[in-house]
């Protein structure tokens, strides 16, 4: 190596170990940046040093940038973009939260977005262009390439949350004629082809896929052998309008890398790849967990007026159905003035009989969405969970029986209060998967509106039980 070499081998090292360093200041030992950094940053936005703004985020990977975004405050957000706007490419892009990449697009000019979406696969640029409105929508497709523009039509002629909208269409596909040198020199010749792929489609004359090969059996099979000799007939093939939770389910279950989208006459028209499930399953995963609790998106960057109306009609609905359980108590306001405990312990009875509905519930809704609780096995699942529930019920039922009697040195009324659980928690276990399922067969989603109905179902079952037991053994007169 001359002096020359060396010299500049070590200025390159110099500046690999500088850029750690910087990276190393800006981010903990859990990959999350450092409350220090984001300060930095924002007193340099405040004092409008954009270099300094600039040199502090030049090292950061895209997708802590993208976390940057999301940490600081709403008006702070589009003077970062501005400052950083030579880092703004495609990857920040993709990896930014929803609402973040929607102020920032409403923030830029089209023909920037335009940009920006025709270096992003097109199932991200659809993603950032879906939410806008129809007149900045149409402006910012203006400003494409005819061949791109027509790509995002496409997808955004699909229904939101379909495979269509998923899926890429940068894939390679070549006709069932061609042999294993045929497809090498054509790999090798074209410079229009996908810039990553793990398989290559084999499609018949009418561009119908008929079998896959994947990358690894090309490289290790001789020039002469035919496609057709070579390929995987049984494929997975999404169809173009399934839903992306069915997508998510049918590659966990067919351990998929990469799958067709075909269009309803059977034409090849995309392909949806394992990286883009992931996100799918983490969505529809946290998705239903705030369903259930009626939290709406859940998402700490999301408008607090979409926030308020999307919980609001919750708890209105829950007021709703608080008020039968109000009725019942109010029916039985004799035996309560009669028995004070009565009113304590009323409470206790409702409230366990929610929290085991709410276990069952959460059950039921998870396998309805991963497909373990079918038609096929939904009397075995309800018989099972009746199971748990009676056997949860003389357990809980047993404790709070006796530890009542004790305190209020009442046998009777430790009888009755047991007796009213393992009855409140065996109808928690049925209300529990029975509404899910009813909902689910009637086209309903079981996450959004199960807790609302479980919940009355319990509450109401609860009073009725402990109160109604208490007047029939004679507690009261």
């Amino acid at each position: 190596m001359t002096p020359e070499e060396l010299l500049e081998a070590q200025k390159s090292e110099a500046a690999d170990t500088a850029e750690a360093v910087r990276i190393e200041d800006s981010l903990d030992e859990e990959n999350v940046l450092k409350k220090d950094f984001v300060r930095r940053v924002r007193e340099a936005l405040d004092a409008g040093e954009t270099d300094q703004v600039y040199e502090l985020v030049e090292p950061l990977h895209p997708a802590d940038v993208a976390d940057l975004f999301e940490l600081l405050d709403v008006d702070e957000r589009p003077a970062l973009a501005k400052a950083i706007s030579d880092l703004m490419g495609s990857e920040v892009f993709a990896e930014l939260n929803d609402h973040v990449r929607e102020l920032l697009v409403e923030s830029l000019p089209a023909g920037e977005i335009a940009d920006i979406a025709e270096l992003l696969d097109t199932d991200d640029a659809v993603a950032m262009l879906e939410d806008l409105d129809e007149e900045d929508q149409q402006a910012v497709l203006a400003e494409m390439e005819p061949e791109d523009r027509a790509a995002i039509e496409s997808a955004l002629s699909y229904p939101e949350e379909s495979a269509g909208r998923l899926m890429s269409r940068d894939f390679v596909a070549v006709p069932e004629h061609m042999t294993v040198g045929d497809l090498i020199d054509f790999l090798r010749d074209q410079q229009e082809l996908a810039n990553e792929f793990w398989e290559i489609f084999i499609v018949d004359a009418r561009h119908h896929p008929i079998g896959t090969c994947a990358l690894s059996w090309i490289l290790r099979t001789p020039r002469h052998i035919a496609l057709t000799d070579v390929m995987t007939r049984e494929q997975s093939l999404i169809p173009v309008d399934m839903d992306q939770e069915e997508v998510a389910l049918r590659f966990q279950k067919y351990a998929l890398i990469s799958a067709a989208v075909v269009d309803p006459d059977g034409r090849l028209v995309g392909q949806i790849t394992v990286d883009d499930v992931v996100h799918i399953i983490q969505e529809e995963a946290g998705e239903d967990v705030l369903l259930l609790s009626g939290a709406g998106d859940g998402d700490v960057n999301e408008p607090i007026r979409d926030s308020y109306v999307s919980r609001v009609r919750w708890l209105i609905a829950n007021l709703v159905t608080a008020l039968l359980g109000a009725t019942i108590i109010s029916s039985f306001g004799g035996a309560i003035e009669k028995l004070v405990a009565l009113a304590a312990l009323s409470p206790m009875v409702a409230s366990i009989g929610g929290n085991a509905g709410t276990q069952t519930m959460a059950v039921a809704v998870r396998a309805l969405a991963t497909n373990q609780l079918t038609r096929a096995n939904t009397g075995r699942v309800l018989w099972r969970e009746m199971r748990v529930a009676m056997l949860n019920g003389l357990t809980v039922a047993t404790l709070i029986g006796v530890a009542t009697a004790l305190v209020f040195a009442n046998p009777l009324l430790g009888a009755v209060i047991g007796t009213a659980v393992v009855v409140n928690i065996i109808t928690a276990g049925l209300a529990g998967v029975a509404v899910p399922v009813l909902l689910d067969r009637m086209d309903q989603d079981p996450a959004v509106a199960s807790s609302v109905f479980v919940t009355m179902i319990t509450d109401s079952m609860g009073f009725f039980a402990f109160l109604g037991l208490a007047v029939l053994s004679g507690l009261v007169s």
